[in-house]
């Protein structure tokens, strides 16, 4: 007998089948006149014929000693054994399988029955004999219920077959549909055979929208336990944009003795039967007797099928999403729990947590500085930092860094926002802006509350009411060229967050309601991104509101009122750039945080982006006259990088120096860009520099 007593009481269950099996084999050979026959299942001779034409409609013997009330000597003496080995604190599967599906004794039965040929291939040519068709190797419906003792003509026997709890746990398949019911064959899954065995690896197919519960200690699941130890079988955790349902019910089932089973919506979405994967996911977590956490519910809330087959009784099912909950959703009214959010002092905890010490590869990185800007989950800073690591390992001391943190978070971002704005990775600093103090500081104030703006927003509640949310808002004002793209970059660079440039042609649309799901569409997809968001040419979708005068301009006004709203709940870093602040309407200024002017350059921060511009790498005649070119040309800070640029394409082209003569004539073109006059009071001394309009040599 094997020393595993779950494996012993199955194989003596087994054992009680094949007694009954033997009793049915010899009945039938005592009926059949040519039982050597060796052609016997393979064809039907007359004589059969006669004989089935000859015999009334069979009424099936009940076997003494062997039917489903289990009274043989051998039932017997393994259900004691099962006793005392459950008594001796011993897992008995079979047993936990029965009570975890509701499963009566018939049940019980038919199962082991379909279970025999599994696990002992003698039992093939057996039911082979049984079913008088050598081919068929499985039991047909006849065969189990005889071997049960209940007659075909028994209505509950038919029941357990066609709708018992065996077919809707998923625990036996009735094949071949187009055969009448008793000559239908049994079979149980294979899923289910190697969890009586003693195997829990999931189903192939499942485990692709399985996910690893977090092993991340945040928050406190007391309130959820005792919930769960009362008897609550369905709850729905509502997540805000820092807090984690899943960490929440994963330590909640923990605490009552359950594991959890990570059921990953997102991923079974995409799949071309997701019905039939939540079976299986409702199926293994019974055999196991966990507990189910299903997560994002937005990804499945249009698909009522599904959302409905989310339940195994008697096990829990935990459900995460963030949005309020629907009634329509399931007809199993939930529990409704609020997580909370995580604190600014937590995630940094358990960034550290996270990182661990790495002997010292930490030294001198402030982690909290670093990580101020993220709006991560628990389990996702648990990532972010495995992430920021992996990274770590491309420099030669593999000493991490706050751009490795950085990288780690951005990792974290989805790609829902790459579809609607386009990604720019962020390659300048502050010392590459070229602007007045003021704007500086204005500039710094930006990044400052993006910084801290869940310490002051979130913890210290500074902006209660109303569900604003916690984001930072800024304008950027000022004429074409003045730096306010460059500036964006720059704020994003020194949070550590990838800039969005929004472009408008996504937005924009002329049919009424249009705009305003675009921009719904990407302010849901930027609060779930560590990102800034730029509306480049804000005015386009940010303009005043103007007297009505007609439909258009009723439905205008709508679009204005929609983003004021949306505004006030977003809770991301947007930046608007504008070059007519004059046309923002003065209810979107009152509710920005900052607003930046930024002037046109004097003349001695256009002699330093003229040197800033042309660079280090591109060689420079002696005696190039930067002082000149600042006070002379009064461009804007994009203007003259397009000049200096054009200066290179000039130089390359002339022995890859750049000089004067290629300056000028750089900023003579621009001119023409730009609809102006090249006078010669400008260009003074270099007047006679300026290259004939002709195309350059080859």
């Amino acid at each position: 007998m094997p020393k595993d007593p779950s494996l012993a009481h199955l194989l003596g269950r087994v054992g009680v089948v094949e007694e009954r099996i033997r009793l049915l084999v010899a009945s039938r050979r005592a009926e059949d006149p040519q039982p050597d026959d060796p052609f016997r299942g393979l064809y039907l001779s007359d004589e059969a014929v006669d004989r089935l034409l000859a015999t009334p409609s069979p009424t099936l013997q009940e076997w003494t000693g062997s039917g489903a009330d289990g009274a043989s000597p051998r039932w017997q003496q393994c259900e004691q054994l099962a006793d005392t080995a459950q008594a001796n604190g011993h897992r008995l599967r079979l047993r936990e399988l029965a009570s975890a599906f509701g499963l009566s004794p018939l049940d019980v039965d038919l199962l082991l029955v379909a279970l025999a040929a599994d696990l002992d291939p003698r039992f093939e040519q057996l039911f082979g004999y049984l079913n008088d068709d050598v081919t068929r190797r499985r039991p047909s419906v006849a065969v189990g219920l005889a071997l049960c003792g209940t007659p075909l003509s028994a209505a509950d026997g038919r029941a357990r077959l066609l709708s018992g709890p065996l077919l809707t746990g998923g625990l036996l398949a009735v094949e071949d549909p187009d055969r009448p019911l008793p000559g239908r064959a049994l079979r149980v899954p294979d899923r289910v055979v190697g969890h009586l065995l003693g195997d829990d690896t999931p189903e192939p197919a499942l485990q692709a929208v399985l996910a690893e519960p977090p092993a991340v200690v945040w928050g406190d699941p007391a309130p959820l336990a005792r919930a769960l130890g009362a008897g609550v079988l369905m709850a729905y955790l509502r997540e805000p944009a820092t807090g984690s349902g899943r960490v929440l019910a994963v330590r909640a089932l923990a605490s009552t003795g359950r594991e959890a089973v990570l059921l990953d919506l997102t991923r079974l979405a995409t799949e071309r039967d997701p019905l039939q994967l939540v079976e299986l996911a409702v199926r293994e977590v019974r055999l196991r007797g966990a507990g189910l956490v299903a997560g994002p519910l937005a990804a499945v809330t249009d698909r009522p099928a599904v959302l409905e087959a989310l339940h195994a009784e008697p096990q829990p099912v935990l459900l995460v999403g963030d949005a309020a909950w629907d009634p329509a959703w399931t007809s199993r009214p939930p529990l409704l729990v609020d997580v909370p959010v995580s604190t600014s002092a937590e995630r940094s905890a358990l960034w550290r947590a996270a990182l661990g010490s790495h002997d010292g590869l930490l030294e001198g990185l402030d982690i909290e500085a670093a990580t101020a800007a993220f709006r991560l989950r628990p389990e996702q800073v648990a990532r972010a930092a495995g992430s920021a690591r992996v990274q770590a390992t491309l420099t030669a001391d593999g000493r991490l860094t706050a751009r490795h943190l950085g990288a780690g978070a951005r990792a974290e971002n989805g790609s829902a926002l790459d579809r609607l704005a386009r990604r720019v990775e962020p390659v300048v600093g502050w010392d590459d802006l070229v602007l007045p103090g003021a704007v500086l500081l204005a500039l710094q104030e930006v990044a400052l509350r993006a910084k801290h703006r869940e310490r002051v927003l979130g913890d210290w509640a500074m902006r209660p009411g109303a569900g604003r949310g916690h984001g930072v808002a800024a304008l950027f004002a000022g004429d074409s060229g003045t730096g306010k793209t460059m500036s964006a970059e720059v704020v994003a660079h020194d949070l550590g967050l990838d800039l969005y440039v929004v472009d408008l042609a996504t937005v924009v649309d002329k049919y009424v309601g249009e705009t305003e799901k675009n921009l719904e569409r990407i302010f849901t997809a930027a609060a779930g991104v560590n990102g800034v968001l730029l509306f480049d040419e804000a005015d386009a979708v940010f303009g005043r509101r103007s007297e009505v005068k007609d439909a258009h301009d009723r439905y205008a006004n709508i679009e204005s009122a929609y983003l004021l709203q949306r505004m006030e709940t977003f809770d991301g870093l947007a930046i608007l750039a504008t070059n007519l602040r004059a046309n923002i309407d003065e209810a979107f200024t009152r509710r920005l945080d900052v607003v930046v002017d930024f002037p046109l350059p004097d003349a001695a921060h256009r002699r330093v982006l003229w040197d800033r511009c042309l660079g280090r790498t591109l060689e420079r005649e002696e005696g190039i006259d930067l002082g000149f070119l600042g006070q002379a040309f009064e461009l804007a800070g994009g203007a003259i990088r397009s000049a200096a640029v054009t200066a290179a394409y000039l130089a390359a082209d002339d022995g890859g120096t750049v000089t004067m003569k290629h300056l000028v004539t750089a900023v003579q073109r621009e001119y023409r860009k730009l609809g102006r006059l090249t006078l010669e009071s400008e260009f003074g001394p270099y007047w006679g520099m300026l290259a004939p309009s002709r195309p350059s040599r080859a």
